[in-house]
């Protein structure tokens, strides 16, 4: 899927001759709509995979709120991969995409959606250990991860 729209912006650029930081725009916008797309997919559908406790109302924010207590380690799990994956294939299309300095933005989608990450730390009352672990390993690591994968 990567490689398509790394190919669609590729045969762009040379055939029309795309201005290099008009192309690196598109990057980021593609990164942050496609890393956002693949977190909001893994949150959504994660308790398919992982049942949310008994009682827990997850549908609004306030409800969420309401129910973090009832969390177990496991309920973390897809939180985690949400965010950790949403930042790599985010940052895996900049870094394939961009026209210049794939680190640079690749990084940068990293620390948009870290941003996003201690936005949600403070905003939800979930346990600390858990805001550390995401907020460290799950989004620079991944978006550094996904420039060695585009190489």
């Amino acid at each position: 899927m990567v490689a398509s729209y790394n190919n669609v912006i590729y045969f762009v650029a040379k055939r029309f001759r795309m201005n290099p930081k008009f192309q690196n725009t598109l990057a980021v916008i593609a990164g942050i709509v496609i890393g956002s797309s693949i977190n909001m997919t893994i949150v959504l559908k994660g308790h398919l995979l992982i049942a949310m406790p008994e009682g827990a109302d997850v549908t609004t924010e306030a409800g969420l709120k309401a129910s973090l207590h009832l969390f177990q380690p496991k309920h973390f799990i897809m939180p985690f991969l949400a965010h950790a994956l949403g930042a790599l294939g985010g940052s895996l299309v900049v870094a394939k995409m961009a026209a210049t300095n794939p680190f640079r933005y690749a990084m940068a989608i990293g620390v948009v959606f870290m941003l996003g990450g201690i936005i949600n730390a403070f905003t939800l009352p979930g346990p600390v250990w858990f805001d550390i672990v995401d907020i460290l390993g799950a989004y620079l690591p991944m978006s550094y991860l996904a420039l060695k994968l585009a190489k």
